[in-house]
């Protein structure tokens, strides 16, 4: 801890090519608001013939937002819903009591290949909500707010701030917006949020004093007014909210108490033995392959 901030830097992993940066959970920093779970998705070039194969698995307790700055995804749940997701959109599916889906990349784009990079976030649910039915909601660019500040201009993922409510349902308190800011010029951060944080996706800024670059998040304590700068042309997250409490966390699943996700494991080994015929989790429409329940 310095200067009143956390720093913390993502760990990487190298998928076939394509590397994921882990930032959430953090030894020491599980949370921040109800953020859980933050990913930087490459950048990454796929060759003709690579892309994104994630096969169809279950989360609870949660609700996933995906949000890209190139190339695009392809998603499917056992809600039904088929959707591909480009640059400034957004998904948020809410997992509520259980909900499966999967990520791919389209056949069409898979035979030229594409550049991606992108967020993938977990936000953890409120006890009264984390049992709530699943659903899906697709947000295109244009229906999120766009808010200018002297050089800076920023998209509202979720949430509310400076004046501006996005149209994504949230459960908790919350603030997730993408922004891009012009060299030298001031980052603010919404007020009235106990927990705040950013992440610098590409360029470097100032914060008190320290020089800060591209994969990093930088977490605030609470009360704290950061002067925020940035040094050249960069691109970054500012996400926060009020404080989620406890979690626990194991592989996709999220839940206030430890029987909850105990309920989840053994009813996925159970729909997976019974090939998903009435069964309690099911796979998405024009899916017939699944992620096993880890041993570990």
């Amino acid at each position: 801890m310095a200067n009143n901030h956390l720093i913390i830097e993502p760990r990487t992993r190298d998928l076939g090519g394509f590397t994921v940066g882990r930032v959430l959970p953090y030894a020491k920093r599980r949370t921040v608001g109800p953020f859980i779970f933050f990913d930087e998705m490459g950048p990454a070039q796929f060759d003709p013939g690579g892309g994104i194969d994630v096969r169809p698995h279950p989360h609870i307790g949660l609700a996933t937002v995906t949000y890209l700055f190139d190339g695009e995804i392809r998603h499917r749940d056992s809600l039904g819903y088929d959707q591909v997701i480009r640059p400034g959109d957004v998904n948020w599916m809410t997992a509520g009591r259980g909900i499966v889906h999967s990520e791919r990349t389209d056949e069409a784009l898979r035979k030229r290949g594409q550049f991606m990079h992108g967020i993938q976030s977990w936000v953890a649910l409120p006890l009264e909500h984390e049992r709530t039915d699943p659903s899906f909601h697709h947000h295109p660019k244009d229906t999120l707010p766009e808010i200018n500040r002297d050089g800076v201009s920023m998209r509202l993922i979720a949430g509310a701030a400076f004046g501006e409510t996005s149209p994504v349902e949230t459960f908790s308190p919350i603030f997730y917006l993408a922004a891009e800011a012009q060299k030298g010029a001031s980052i603010p951060l919404p007020g009235d949020y106990e927990e705040r944080a950013i992440y610098v996706v590409d360029g470097s800024v100032e914060i008190d004093g320290e020089t800060h670059e591209g994969g990093r998040m930088v977490v605030f304590d609470n009360g704290h007014e950061p002067t925020i700068t940035a040094i050249e042309e960069s691109r970054l997250m500012l996400l926060g909210g009020a404080p989620i409490g406890k979690r626990f966390i194991w592989w996709n699943l999220v839940a206030t108490d430890q029987s909850l996700i105990e309920e989840a494991k053994a009813a996925w080994t159970a729909s997976a033995q019974s090939n998903f015929i009435d069964s309690v989790f099911s796979l998405p429409p024009d899916e017939n392959e699944f992620i096993p329940l880890p041993e570990d």
